[in-house]
């Protein structure tokens, strides 16, 4: 796959005002797509981070299959990595509030002890391009405050935000790294569209949702495109050309390709999860 390795100026400067940010700071939430919990965390973050508290939430999760989101955050837990799965647009600051309070209650009692009492806990918001961080944050503080868009590299700078009456936010700007090492994880952030849509090809992209869901969710693939057991059996090259026909685009395979991708991200295809969790069946498989 020829990915278009980008690093704009914007998210080196994010990454110098993480590091400086990070001392302000209680708390770190780490937002990942539930979809490909793994695979959309910026390896740089661990550096990063370091010792900082930090609880890693699964956005998006109303998209991502609901066994697996389970999966993980048990996986994330038994790992001593604190972790939560919700839906960006109705993510519950109850539940958010509760978690971040349990994750620090040692800090919170020596702040009590101390006669410090209703003070806010700052909270950093740090993640990839188009993770849902913005979308989370404007139904945390219930105003539009954070710019929204569904596509990466929306938020430029750095912003406090209220949430409740506990929480104090810092949004941050979605922050990609530099190289891809696995270009299976470059197919899917292009998938859910971490990626800019004018830096891969869509074809490679869409090649790969097509063994995807042909491995995992045939009968989804199935219904939504009107294909029979020997279609679906055929090869994934064969069964794009085949769908390129079937949607009426003849031999635009570009076109086709995008459809299956913007169909994909709109969940016409149903609740997906890229990423499985990891287990010492599959590890022996």
């Amino acid at each position: 796959m020829t990915v278009i390795q980008w690093y704009p100026g914007h998210m080196a400067k994010a990454i110098r005002q993480v590091k400086e940010n990070l001392k302000l700071v209680d708390i770190v939430l780490e937002l990942v797509d539930a979809r490909l919990p793994e695979s959309s965390r910026n390896p740089q973050l661990e550096e990063i981070l370091q010792n900082k508290l930090t609880i890693r939430v699964l956005t998006k999760a109303d998209l991502a299959d609901p066994k697996l989101n389970r999966e993980w955050v048990d996986f994330y837990e038994a790992e001593g990595q604190p972790a939560i799965a919700i839906n960006s647009n109705q993510g519950s600051l109850k539940a958010i509030e509760n978690k971040i309070k349990s994750v620090m209650a040692d800090k919170l009692l020596k702040r009590q002890e101390k006669g410090i009492i209703n003070q806010r806990i700052k909270v950093m918001c740090i993640g990839i391009p188009n993770v849902g961080k913005s979308t989370l944050l404007n139904h945390l503080v219930k105003k539009n405050i954070a710019q929204t868009g569904n596509k990466p590299g929306v938020t430029k700078s750095q912003q406090w935000l209220k949430a409740g009456k506990t929480l104090q936010l810092l949004d941050t700007p979605g922050i990609l790294w530099p190289k891809f090492e696995d270009p299976i994880v470059g197919k899917k952030l292009a998938l859910t569209g971490a990626i800019k849509d004018t830096l891969y090809a869509k074809d490679d992209v869409a090649l790969y949702a097509l063994e995807y869901f042909v491995d995992n969710h045939p009968e989804k693939l199935k219904e939504r495109y009107h294909l029979t057991d020997d279609e679906i059996n055929d090869t994934t090259v064969n069964l794009l050309l085949n769908l390129t026909k079937k949607m009426g685009f003849k031999d635009d395979y570009d076109r086709a390709s995008e459809r299956l991708i913007f169909d994909i991200r709109k969940g016409k295809l149903g609740r997906y999860t890229l990423d499985f969790v990891p287990s010492s069946e599959n590890d022996e498989a």
